[in-house]
């Protein structure tokens, strides 16, 4: 979230050789549909937005100033829509063989699958808003506090998908991949060995927890709100299941692998932006 051939006699070679072929254009062609269903393409636009954003905090914290068109296109450059949109694709796909992808179509293209999807895109786009992220958050808060049902069923969902520990190990290897990237920029101020480097995430990990669990309760609390509870409860019921699991693993493993890029090539042009303005 394998397809294996043992090819038994040489006579049946063709035979056994064009059956891994049909089943892998038939997985791809369903991965495909997957990634449509699932509106894959509406959120990465929206994680691309969410990363000029970041970019731009980015930029600030290293400059002291508000950064310049030269660092905005860079940014703009390393989170191209089309190179995201290609890596997500692959990997998710490569990620997904010998999964149940039927089962995951099945859920995804009827109800309540597809209203879930579409509260979750409108959500996230929503949260590019400061304001509205503030409001949200404050929201989750007090439905923590008041044991509200729905924030109840809401953290059973994240259970089911172990959702905090998933984005807190992702977060840090992104974190990870920006210090090696800095370090190959080649201006970093010094030389740190990959255990210092480690260190220095691993002392981030309390604040990423908490700062994940907090985005993750309101992210969820104020998307599903208008979800009916019976829907919610399928969705956990489904998550799960074998498909459920299989295609939660596989999503952020391709996710995964576009943080890591992005992130490193965030840290190498910063320090590259960096050296080229000493000179």
């Amino acid at each position: 979230m394998f397809h294996r051939l043992i090819k038994t006699f040489a006579f049946s070679a063709t035979l056994v050789l064009a059956a891994p072929v049909a089943a892998q254009e038939s997985d791809t062609e369903k991965a495909a549909a997957l990634f449509e269903s699932l509106s894959l393409s509406r959120l990465l636009d929206i994680m691309r937005q969410e990363g000029l954003a970041y970019g731009t905090d980015v930029g600030r914290d290293l400059f002291g100033a508000e950064p310049g068109r030269d660092w905005q296109q860079i940014v703009d450059a390393i989170y191209d829509i089309d190179r995201m949109t290609a890596r997500v694709s692959a990997d998710l796909t490569r990620a997904l063989e010998g999964d149940d992808i039927d089962a995951m179509i099945a859920f995804f293209e009827a109800e309540p699958g597809q209203t879930i999807v579409s509260l979750e895109i409108a959500a996230r786009e929503a949260l590019l808003d400061d304001a509205v992220e503030e409001v949200s958050k404050e929201a989750a808060i007090i439905a923590m506090a008041d044991e509200d049902p729905r924030m109840t069923l809401v953290m059973e969902y994240v259970a089911a998908n172990d959702l905090i520990e998933t984005n807190v190990v992702g977060a840090l290897n992104s974190n990870y991949a920006f210090y090696s990237g800095l370090m190959e920029g080649g201006d970093f101020p010094q030389a740190l060995t990959e255990d210092e480097i480690l260190t220095d995430v691993w002392s981030q990990e309390p604040d990423i927890r908490a700062s994940t669990s907090e985005w993750i309760a309101s992210f969820l609390f104020m998307a599903y709100q208008p979800l009916a509870d019976e829907d919610l409860e399928a969705y956990i019921a489904f998550s799960e299941t074998d498909a459920g699991k299989q295609m939660n693993a596989a999503l952020f493993e391709a996710f995964d692998g576009l943080f890591v890029d992005v992130s490193r090539d965030l840290g190498r042009a910063s320090s590259r932006f960096m050296l080229r303005q000493e000179l």
